[in-house]
């Protein structure tokens, strides 16, 4: 049944297509204007604008409509539809959110570690990897998930590659994250052109439909492989995770923040809408991708990545290694094969998201007064710069899951779902995972407060440019961590769409 979605008039009825084109368009401008300053307020403005949007968008499907806009005016499954539901209209937010927060701290830490000639250039990138990871969950075509795909790679491999100047192993990282993130994309488009061939269609509501007596398809099967693996590595899935520690550690600290709250992000979902959209529930469990992929990997991630962040010397290397752990986390719930699970990862995007920002902030804020990540180096700075370290320590509990702290809610949340299906065993692992966070987390926490100084040079706090975003999102932390009825219910309803409790569609053709 389609119905018109009577609230979508004038103005409203564009917000799927803003959604893309306010970046977008705004990318090529910054590079004519030529001025980093004048090039960062657009940047800033473009982000409110998308923010706004993506508000906007959520509100009208979080109560399980559906916005379904069609390019030109052409119908789908011919046509290119832009589709919206509460499942990426939440990771829409997300992203929006992310890069609202950290523009404003980008432009100082910007100015620091990037030459003024790569500057305007610097949040072109940017905007075009915005545009990407936007343009990946908006977009009802399975194709335009690969086009924006390699939009937002193609730029991120720029963004990460500019840390060379202040450390040379940046081009090394950005080469590997090249190297990997061109084979996974090729295992992608791979399995696309694998079910175009079956099916004769790129819309993905219209595979779904036409994917349903092909289940037992060999040719099928091999495309869901492809497209599970490409993606898994896109997403650094354990043990396809080895681009993402160097990437995140030697890219400037603006892009690292970026980049850890979002890409990951993006890429979850990716994997949520074509294990649950396009091909039917039944098929990803009956595939063994569940139970032998999903749900193993996510318990080793949470154990092997923590392991290792606590060897790390460097407090980039620690972090990264931590995502990793955090990504095991949201492929965890993935394997529950449950609402509950579902809204487990779904609520923990935005918790993580909301959480690495500030913590990669706080570490760039460090970078910026100090010039080193290299945690012996950060020795009694926890009394010299007492806002940034105090960011850290806040950070630092979410991550291992406090009380009144976002990650408490993931967790929480997590545990639930095991409990539901009965794993007092999996409830269990996660607890100690949990703990070992509590060990790198104090190693750190020690540094910064109970050693003293290398050497006698008086450090200055960060400035309040970069201090304001950072502590936005720890009060965030704590906030959303106490108030959970937003994030909860953007959760739920995310997770509703993926299992398949969607009302009738909206629509809104232009």
């Amino acid at each position: 049944m389609l119905a018109t979605f009577a609230p979508l008039s004038g103005f409203l009825l564009h917000l799927p297509i803003l959604q893309v084109i306010i970046p977008l368009i705004t990318a090529p401008i910054v590079v004519v204007i030529g001025i980093a300053r004048i090039g960062w307020l657009l940047a800033f403005l473009a982000s409110i604008a998308s923010l706004v949007v993506s508000y906007l968008l959520l509100m009208q499907v979080i109560d399980g409509s559906v916005i379904s806009y069609q390019i030109g005016g052409w119908a789908p499954p011919l046509g290119i539809e832009y589709r919206v539901d509460a499942a990426n209209a939440f990771v829409l937010l997300i992203l929006s959110v992310i890069s609202t927060v950290v523009l404003p701290y980008a432009k100082t830490s910007v100015e620091k570690e990037i030459r003024a000639g790569s500057q305007t250039l610097f949040y072109t990138a940017y905007l075009l990897c915005f545009t990407g990871l936007l343009g990946v969950v908006i977009t009802g075509d399975a194709f335009n998930v690969f086009v924006f795909l390699e939009i937002s790679s193609l730029s991120t491999y720029v963004l990460v590659a500019m840390g060379a100047e202040r450390d040379k192993r940046a081009l090394t990282a950005a080469f590997d994250y090249l190297v990997m993130g061109t084979i996974g994309a090729t295992f992608f488009v791979i399995g696309i052109g694998l079910l175009y061939m079956m099916t004769g269609t790129l819309n993905i509501v219209d595979l779904a439909s036409r994917l349903e007596p092909l289940s037992g398809n060999r040719t099928v099967q091999a495309a869901f492989a492809f497209i599970v693996v490409g993606i898994g590595l896109k997403l650094a899935i354990y043990p396809l995770h080895l681009w993402l520690p160097n990437a995140y550690t030697y890219a400037p600290s603006a892009v690292t923040s970026f980049l850890a709250a979002t890409a990951t992000k993006v890429a979850i979902y990716v994997l949520l809408r074509f294990m649950f959209s396009v091909f039917a529930p039944e098929f990803s469990l009956a595939s063994g991708a569940l139970q032998y992929i999903i749900l193993p990997f996510g318990v080793i991630a949470m154990f092997a990545a923590s392991i290792v962040a606590v060897f790390q010397a460097d407090l980039k290397r620690t972090l990264a290694y931590s995502s990793v752990a955090q990504i095991g986390y949201m492929l965890l719930g993935i394997g529950y094969f449950s609402n509950t699970g579902l809204s487990a990862t779904m609520i923990q995007l935005f918790n993580h998201a909301v959480t690495k920002a500030a913590l990669f902030m706080a570490v760039g804020a460090l970078v910026y007064r100090t010039g080193t990540s290299f945690i012996p180096k950060l020795a009694g700075l926890g009394r010299q710069m007492p806002w940034t370290s105090a960011a850290i320590v806040a950070g630092g509990l979410s991550l291992i899951g406090i009380p009144t702290t976002v990650g408490f809610i993931s967790k929480w949340v997590l545990l639930t779902g095991a409990l539901e299906k009965d794993w007092w065993w999996m409830a269990i692992l996660i607890v100690a995972s949990s703990l070992i966070a509590v060990i790198y987390i104090w190693q750190v926490v020690e540094v910064l407060y109970l050693k003293e100084p290398e050497n006698e040079t008086v450090v200055k706090e960060a400035p309040l440019s970069m201090l304001l975003p950072i502590w936005t999102l720890i009060i965030a932390s704590f906030y959303f961590g106490l108030d959970t009825e937003l994030t909860l219910t953007s959760a739920r309803a995310a997770a509703d769409a993926f299992i398949g409790a969607v009302s009738p569609i909206a629509g809104a053709s232009q």
